[in-house]
């Protein structure tokens, strides 16, 4: 394929892949090779959004399990995701590629708020979108805000970047290493086996929208413009009937960008 498989897509990035090998934080040169690789593919036309989790400094669930307010502690996670957000911003525009910020907590004194329509122009102006603080709205996590934002957005599909992880098993390979990969799964295969690479709001976004997932390692420095050129790797939930369908949407759709 001489040219991208995909005009816009979503990457969804966990709070913990930031962190490295210290498991916590940010680790700047996890975020340097991620942005390189956004550059790459950046270069080659392809209009790029991000999601941030925010895991890799705070995680609301397990606070709240442990006896604090559950709707407080998920907002600690929201902020947290902001300073992943703009950790990300500024690696990648020392690179050269024009990034925003857009939040669904206004602060705007750092980052815009989150207008779907003015993210949709960023995007067609080719400058890469990254969207923090969830949904706005504790109970919801980042998997979930992928799932939304790339609806409202019509991204055509998700990669869902993992590290050291290069796709979906039927068992935990570390336990089994028997465990057999799938290539392909589909939406409903991956809810009633409860595999856990994203959670079930996510997915049932994605099955009702017809948006593939695609489960990858991003430690694998080239991975992300190799599945943009149309390589198979990692795990596609979905599949290409979902692309289909984005594609006639978006084309029998008038613009909303606004401007």
């Amino acid at each position: 394929m001489s040219k991208p498989g995909y005009k816009r897509i979503m990457l969804k990035l966990s709070g913990e892949a930031l962190a490295g090998d210290q498991g916590f934080g940010l680790d700047l040169s996890v975020m340097n090779s991620l942005s390189g690789q956004l550059a790459v593919i950046h270069k080659k036309g392809v209009e790029v959004a991000v999601v941030v989790g925010g895991g890799n400094i705070w995680r609301g669930a397990p606070a709240g399990k442990q006896g604090m307010d559950r709707t407080t502690a998920d907002y600690m996670g929201m902020l947290a995701t902001v300073i992943n957000a703009l950790a990300l911003q500024d690696s990648l525009e020392k690179l050269g590629v024009e990034t925003r910020v857009q939040t669904a907590i206004e602060m705007r004194q750092i980052a815009e708020p989150y207008i779907r329509r003015r993210a949709v122009r960023h995007l067609e102006k080719g400058r890469v979108v990254i969207f923090a603080c969830g949904t706005g709205n504790p109970y919801f996590s980042t998997d979930t805000t992928a799932a939304l934002r790339a609806a409202e957005i019509d991204a055509e599909v998700i990669l869902m970047a993992k590290r050291g992880v290069d796709g979906v098993y039927e068992a935990d390979p570390k336990i089994d290493p028997m465990a057999r990969k799938f290539e392909t799964l589909p939406y409903l295969e991956m809810l009633n086996r409860g595999l856990t690479v994203m959670d079930s709001t996510a997915t049932a976004l994605c099955m009702e929208n017809q948006i593939p997932i695609i489960i990858f390692n991003f430690s694998e420095v080239g991975n992300i413009e190799r599945i943009i050129m149309g390589e198979k790797i990692g795990t596609l939930v979905g599949g290409d009937s979902g692309n289909g369908q984005r594609d006639s949407q978006r084309n029998g759709k008038p613009d909303e960008s606004g401007h």
